[in-house]
């Protein structure tokens, strides 16, 4: 009779979780990003770091490249949730 060897189980610290908000649509020409028809924003999703949402950026901006007035943005939740994680 064999046993499987015995390993020592590890518990992984969880990296700190900075979410990210991808969101898009149609903005009126200028400097300033107003978008056209807040009805139409296209929320895409929250993910869990920068270099997940802007993946999902890339493609919904590829998707969309020949309509000009189309804009996607990564938003910064993390920021917004616990602005004072920026001064430290």
């Amino acid at each position: 009779m064999t046993t499987a060897p015995k390993t020592t189980a590890t518990k992984s610290t969880p990296s700190k979780q900075l979410l990210h908000l991808v969101i898009g649509g149609e903005v009126q020409p200028g400097e300033e990003i107003v978008f056209k028809d807040l009805t139409q924003v296209d929320l895409v999703g929250v993910y869990p770091n920068y270099a997940a949402a802007q993946a999902v950026w890339k493609q919904k901006a590829q998707m969309t490249v020949d309509n000009a007035e189309m804009r996607y943005f990564v938003v910064h939740l993390h920021r917004l949730l616990n602005p004072e994680d920026d001064q430290a």
